[in-house]
């Protein structure tokens, strides 16, 4: 829903247009400002990017500063997307709800949403050249709404500049057994060990587009192969510095790194 549209949109997702700032959507919505940051962790407010899609929360919903998240079921929502949104896993959204069945969520539904209360990691070493992202403006148009490369996970560290000024990749980390899967249609370019990266897997894309995998256990493509979306890739490894089970993703075009948020739906 356009945040232009004219009407109530607490409750809903909108889309950010051209001037929208936090603070419009704030006094449109009726609700404080911090209370809208709150229900959109990782969102820069001084970095809103067009088409970008923000949650307005309702009366009945609250974000204290500690958690958990008093949230409000929308049609189509699962653990596993809530999750993906606030930052933690669905293992624990489950766990903070044990009478309320998964597979049986209903719309208006309050269920509690428990924080991480992870830190960034860097368990290996994966620093990137300070080249500046690629601006979402941009971006080709077939680079919109891509899947995540996991079915069930959490950020653990975001796309940015770590203190050094040095742009970090995504890392998400996952649960025993999970496998990386194509984000779209492309041609597997690299399927090899890359030190300090483990096994890695590289997928070119329509409109000089390219996607790496990294930190994989074993890969199951090869050099060559044509994937569509959705095709599992490598199994996901299992960090001996910190116990998880990682995955390390970077968005490029043309080799410029993109942050995997402006293209990921």
């Amino acid at each position: 829903m356009p945040s232009s549209t004219a009407g109530q949109i607490n409750g809903e997702w909108v889309e950010v247009q051209r001037g929208d700032t936090l603070g419009k959507l704030a006094n449109r919505a009726n609700v404080p400002l911090e209370r809208l940051e709150r229900f959109n962790p990782g969102t820069n407010a001084q970095r809103l990017n067009v088409g970008q899609r923000l949650l307005i929360p309702t009366q009945q919903e609250r974000a204290p500063s500690g958690g958990p998240y008093r949230y409000q079921i929308r049609p189509g929502d699962t653990y596993s997307s809530i999750a993906r949104h606030f930052g933690t896993t669905s293992g624990r959204i489950q766990s903070a709800n044990p009478g309320t069945s998964p597979t049986a969520l209903r719309v208006g539904q309050i269920v509690s949403v428990p924080l991480s209360g992870s830190t960034p990691s860097s368990s290996a070493s994966t620093s990137q050249p300070t080249s500046a992202p690629t601006p979402s403006a941009s971006l080709p148009a077939s680079a919109r709404r891509w899947p995540w490369p996991l079915e069930d996970y959490r950020i653990v560290r975001r796309f940015g500049a770590d203190s050094r000024g040095t742009l970090q990749p995504m890392l998400l980390a996952t649960q025993a057994g999970a496998k990386a899967q194509a984000v779209a249609p492309g041609e597997v370019r690299f399927a090899d060990g890359m030190r300090q990266l483990g096994e890695v897997v590289i997928i070119h894309h329509a409109d000089n587009l390219q996607t790496v995998y990294a930190l994989c256990e074993r890969i199951l493509v090869r050099v060559g192969q044509q994937v569509s979306t959705g095709d599992p890739l490598c199994d996901v490894g299992q960090s001996s510095a910190s116990q998880r089970y990682d995955l390390l993703f970077d968005l490029r075009q043309g080799g410029k790194p993109i942050d995997p948020r402006q293209v990921l739906r």
